[in-house]
């Protein structure tokens, strides 16, 4: 699973579940027997828009599609808030000029393992993202496949309130702390490849 598919969903899952996002997340979260579930959310959110630089590659293509999920943010013993969210992304991606399409299915699920309080306002979280995403051609065939888990870090602004997520920023990716650990086909040269 490689991150740069994964990470745009951890970036916006704070603002998800605290309902700040018009994402919808579907996060079937166990929470320790110690934890106080603080929020549940629910969402579906359709979305349109045109890639005028698919990849870099300078190929314009549209892509319209629709993701499902709920999330569940969970008070731990530290007082700090938890999540953990599933999403599903289901899209089509189109090349105007030609009519030739794929489409992907994206399932994701994320939560968060740790949270450090750096003692200067801002908190590191360190993120497992685990999941599984499949491109395939207009016959069906699959011509991508992305599965198994990352671990990452982001740094994110409290606002001075460990327990609030309304006035949490996202201030930086800090990277992997665990790289991807299935197979990690290139999305970006198989949907060039096939209707570029």
């Amino acid at each position: 699973m490689s991150h740069q598919r994964r990470t745009g969903r951890s970036l916006v899952r704070r603002s998800i579940v605290s309902g700040l996002a018009g994402l919808a997340c579907v996060a079937l979260v166990a929470a320790p027997a110690s934890a106080k579930v603080y929020e549940h959310v629910s969402f579906v959110d359709d979305f349109s828009f045109t890639d005028d630089n698919f990849c870099d590659s300078g190929v314009t293509l549209d892509v319209e599609g629709t993701a499902t999920g709920s999330g569940t943010a969970v008070v731990r013993g530290d007082g700090i808030l938890y999540y953990g969210v599933h999403v599903l992304v289901e899209a089509v991606v189109s090349n105007p000029d030609t009519g030739d399409f794929v489409r992907t299915v994206n399932r994701v699920f994320e939560k968060d393992l740790t949270i450090a309080d750096n003692g200067d306002g801002t908190m590191t979280i360190t993120v497992l993202a685990t999941g599984n995403f499949t491109a395939y051609d207009s016959d069906g065939k699959a011509i991508v496949r992305d599965p198994g888990q990352v671990r990452f870090q982001v740094l994110i602004d409290h606002g001075g309130t460990l327990d609030d997520p309304t006035d949490d920023e996202f201030l930086e990716f800090l990277g992997l702390t665990k790289g991807s650990t299935g197979r990690s086909d290139d999305y970006c040269a198989a949907v060039l490849a096939d209707i570029g």
